[in-house]
């Protein structure tokens, strides 16, 4: 899926707010906590016991940067074995990726490394991945370091943050510093005039991630 571009007129008439759109996947190994990220997210919400994903789920949500808001369409995928193959239909076409591991479990570490070398083998090129440690508020229970895990984003050039999505900790933040990240130029997709753009068309529910002020 391309990256498209437009142009919508501010409520308040205040000038014209350009709307980028960029597809979004995550990976990691089932259990990491991916869907309570993204519900999150989208939502503010947060269950003890969320239920498994089969297949993927697709929700959207929106972040304002200074003169461009960003509409996420984001893929959680399944992180079951059954379901890796279908994963290259997730990821193909998407701009950003936000791999996920658990900070309590050494190896999903691991299979967050091997996603990592995947994206970087088979997906676009410019793709912008973000490394996620989940579970941050079980830190008495730690199995993989921070600085270990700091270390590797830097050598594989990967934006990296520690995160819970119990209690909210740097999730809006990730998202934010994906969105940052992205290229916002257009070119290569079609920038078209609208009067109004509906970015809440197709979306799951916005949450308080997506208010722009």
């Amino acid at each position: 899926m391309a990256q498209r571009g437009a142009v919508a007129q501010r409520p308040n008439g205040g000038g014209q707010a350009k709307i980028c759109q960029f597809k979004l996947v995550l990976l990691g190994e089932s259990a990491v906590g991916k869907s309570s990220l993204v519900l999150r997210f989208v939502k503010g919400q947060f269950h003890e016991y969320q239920e498994s994903t089969i297949g993927a789920a697709f929700l959207t949500q929106t972040v304002c940067l200074d003169d461009t808001t960003v509409k996420f369409e984001i893929w959680d995928t399944a992180g079951q074995e059954r379901y890796h193959s279908l994963a290259p239909m997730y990821y193909r076409g998407a701009q950003a990726a936000i791999v996920v591991y658990d900070i309590t479990n050494q190896d999903t570490f691991g299979r967050a490394k091997t996603w990592v070398k995947e994206l970087q083998r088979q997906a676009s090129p410019n793709i912008v991945i973000a490394l996620a440690g989940n579970k941050a508020d079980l830190a008495n229970k730690r199995m993989v370091e921070y600085e270990e895990a700091q270390t590797y984003a830097e050598e594989n050039s990967l934006l990296f943050m520690e995160t819970s999505a119990k209690t909210a900790m740097n999730v809006n933040d990730i998202f934010l510093a994906i969105a940052k990240k992205l290229p916002k130029n257009d070119s290569g997709s079609s920038s078209v005039q609208h009067g109004n753009v509906n970015l809440t068309t197709n979306q799951t529910q916005q949450g308080p991630a997506g208010c722009c002020k």
